[in-house]
């Protein structure tokens, strides 16, 4: 099977191509795998939601690929993270992280998020379009995951750059000197806040390192990049694919406009309906494993497509359909089992409070562009806009 990602349709609209691969077999074999073995593909929701707490399937890719010539050159930090690590080490890393993450913890933060979202929006102009991603999309979860760890304002712009080039799928060099740009800007500001304190995230890592809670150099830098990385790429492209999807349903949009109420309950089939992760990150069987049928041979990669699942109709009646009173809190978006996002608590907290300010300070926004003419990020990992042109038409 070649890459569909090289096919701009399928940038536009995976889901047709993901029914018909669903609708063949929700597991199946594909080529051309890493390391030079075949992959198996998962598309079907409860084949993926198994797949995703079976321990058989393990994250270490530095255990994988030991021994495999490569010419990549990803900076450690990025390679080996919390997200590519098993028990009991992913548990100990996710332990010193999810207490800032917490409900009660992004709680305290939504009033630094909707001044920062009133402060973006008060750039809009009063008339012609406005890139959303640009101007909202992307500088909102940056600002916010940069306070939490504690990045200094000046350098908000470069990291939010380097960022977005580890996804620049296609362009191995592009991604390689990225992960080293990000490595060695956190390595410089772990320096920093030894000698100045504070009392940011980053700076209570830098604690537990220092006060020996088993936590290495290496892993404190690799936390501090994966915590700024993951803690807005994913949020920014929801926001994106959110405000398209209810400018594409105007009836639901309206809904939104009269019961602001209902915004934080319609996250989920938001979330469902257009995952902003299209694929999960790495995973390989330690072990011959059974899955949809399917025999999967030990030490084979195993893709589930978070996106192909979240619209299976095995799981999910006309799951084409933006339906704001489904209950789809069981989508796979923020993943499943051990490797459920963190920063799922605080990614959704960005999201209601952008719509629900966007939705009170211009109820008659509408696409500035038809849709066949948005541009859509090349990337396999994540789905997500370049840029959507909106004309703002503020409320009167």
């Amino acid at each position: 099977m070649s890459d569909p990602t090289a096919n701009p349709a399928f940038l536009n609209d995976p889901y047709p191509t993901y029914a018909a691969l669903r609708a063949q077999c929700p597991v199946q074999q594909v080529p051309a795998g890493s390391g030079g073995r075949s992959s198996y593909l998962v598309t079907g929701f409860e084949e993926a939601r198994e797949a995703l707490a079976d321990s058989r399937l393990s994250k270490d890719t530095a255990g994988f690929f030991a021994g495999k010539e490569s010419r990549r050159r990803l900076h450690p930090a990025v390679a080996h993270n919390m997200l590519a690590t098993d028990p009991p080490d992913h548990t100990r890393l996710r332990r010193l992280v999810m207490n800032s993450f917490t409900t009660r913890a992004v709680e305290e933060l939504r009033p630094f998020i909707a001044r920062t979202a009133d402060a973006l929006l008060d750039r809009w102009p009063a008339e012609g379009p406005v890139d959303l991603v640009a101007t909202l999309a992307v500088p909102l979860p940056v600002i916010v995951i940069c306070e939490l760890l504690g990045v200094p304002e000046p350098d908000r712009a470069q990291v939010r750059q380097w960022s977005g080039e580890l996804f620049a799928s296609g362009a191995p060099a592009v991604i390689d000197a990225a992960s080293h740009s990000l490595a060695d800007y956190m390595k410089g500001l772990i320096a920093q806040k030894r000698s100045r304190p504070g009392q940011a995230l980053l700076d209570r890592l830098i604690s537990a390192r220092d006060g020996d809670e088993r936590l290495s150099e290496e892993e404190l830098l690799s936390l501090g990049v994966l915590l700024l990385v993951a803690g807005h790429e994913t949020t920014t492209n929801f926001l994106g694919l959110a405000v398209l999807a209810l400018l594409q349903h105007p009836s639901e949009f309206q809904r939104l406009l009269r019961h602001p109420a209902e915004i934080a309950s319609s996250l989920d089939e938001l979330l469902r309906y257009d995952s902003p992760v299209s694929m999960a990150t790495f995973r390989f069987t330690t072990e011959t494993v059974v899955l949809g049928g399917v025999e999967i041979p030990a030490d084979n990669p195993v893709l589930v497509a978070i996106g192909a699942a979240n619209r299976d109709p095995a799981r999910w009646a006309e799951p084409s359909d933006l339906d704001l009173d489904r209950n789809a809190a069981g989508h796979l978006s923020f993943g499943h089992g051990i490797h459920r996002c963190v920063g799922a608590p605080l990614a959704k907290a960005e999201a209601e409070i952008a719509l629900q300010k966007l939705l009170s300070r211009f109820p008659d926004m509408q696409l500035a562009v038809p849709v066949g003419q948005l541009t859509w990020r090349k990337t396999r990992l994540v789905r997500g806009l370049a840029a959507l042109p909106v004309c703002p038409v503020p409320g009167r």
